[in-house]
């Protein structure tokens, strides 16, 4: 039997669609991140919460090596086998400013919690904006370790910001 964890964005209607992707500053966003177990046994997961630019690295594809962006937020949940956990995220940038040719993310408010972020795009000339992608980094609780180890799997929204 296959050991495998889900892991899943949904948009603001609690599905597939709709996802927030033209932002604006001050502007609340809502999506529902959540998790499934099916590794056969009680799972102690961290989701860790990350806002990149486009020229800034993911997690790897075949290394197993989490993104080195640094992690703006966490939520951490218990799920038993084949339990799921799923939790609204409200976010929404602020503190934004524009020049010719970048714009200066420096907040980022999560479910309320306003978080300093130095985060700085140029402008894509080819897709005409200003791209960040929000993601959420899977980790899973190593016993033997004594701590959290990245699960090889993160999910994103890419964002448009605009004034």
């Amino acid at each position: 039997m296959e050991r495998f964890t889900e892991f899943w964005v949904l948009g603001p209607g609690h599905r597939a669609e709709d996802y927030p992707f033209v932002v604006r500053p001050s502007e609340p966003q809502r999506v529902y991140v959540g998790i499934r177990n099916h590794l056969g046994a009680l799972a102690y997961y961290a989701l860790r919460v990350k806002l990149r630019t486009q020229g800034e690295p993911l997690p790897s594809q075949t290394g197993a090596e989490p993104s080195p962006v640094p992690s703006l937020y966490e939520f951490r949940a218990f799920v038993a086998e084949n339990g799921t956990w799923e939790i609204p995220v409200t976010f929404e940038v602020f503190d934004v400013s524009l020049s010719p040719g970048t714009c200066a993310v420096q907040g980022l408010r999560l479910n309320g919690e306003a978080l300093s972020v130095r985060s700085i795009s140029s402008w894509d000339i080819e897709r005409r904006g200003f791209y960040y992608e929000l993601f959420f980094e899977l980790w899973l609780y190593n016993s033997a370790l004594g701590g959290f180890e990245y699960h090889n799997r993160f999910v994103g929204l890419w964002l448009n910001v605009t004034a």
